[in-house]
């Protein structure tokens, strides 16, 4: 079996793309296996470099995240976060009907970071709370830090 997947280095450590049946399904920290890239990967890779450029604000790639009914829900959502901008657990759980703790543990699972923006996700009074990638907190400090200034600069 062929591995399709690829790696590239980021301000926030190694990313690790893979594609199944011509979608993303996960992104995780780490050089991934050799495998074969595709073109969807290449042009994966090319949006994110661009995201990390500052010439990125909203990624086009087809996604399919492994994840139950009610994740991939919270993972919708988080998508329609505009860049720049966050959301809290509460806004979130109010808009599909659920709890925090419930979108929380959505936004712990996420395979696909980044991507889906899941650290535009806050506590309530905009604290900044864990983040399953990179350097936990400080990587999601550092993607909202980058956000914000591209964002303020854009206005």
């Amino acid at each position: 079996m062929d591995i399709t997947c690829t790696s590239l280095m980021t301000p926030v450590g190694t990313l690790s793309l893979f594609e199944d049946e011509g979608k993303i399904v996960v992104v995780e920290w780490g050089q991934a296996p050799k495998g074969t890239e595709t073109p969807l990967l290449t042009e994966a890779k090319a949006q994110l470099s661009a995201y990390f450029s500052a010439k990125l604000t909203k990624f086009d790639l087809p996604l399919d995240p492994y994840g139950s009914d009610f994740q991939k829900k919270v993972w919708q959502a988080m998508c329609e976060i505009p860049f720049g901008q966050t959301a809290t657990y509460g806004e979130i759980a109010k808009k599909l009907d659920s709890s925090p703790r419930a979108v929380g543990g959505a936004c712990g699972k996420n395979p696909i970071p980044i991507i889906i923006p899941c650290h535009r996700i806050v506590g309530s009074n905009g604290k900044l709370t864990g983040y399953s990638g990179g350097e936990g907190v400080e990587t999601k400090i550092q993607l909202l830090r980058m956000e914000e200034a591209v964002a303020t600069s854009l206005l």
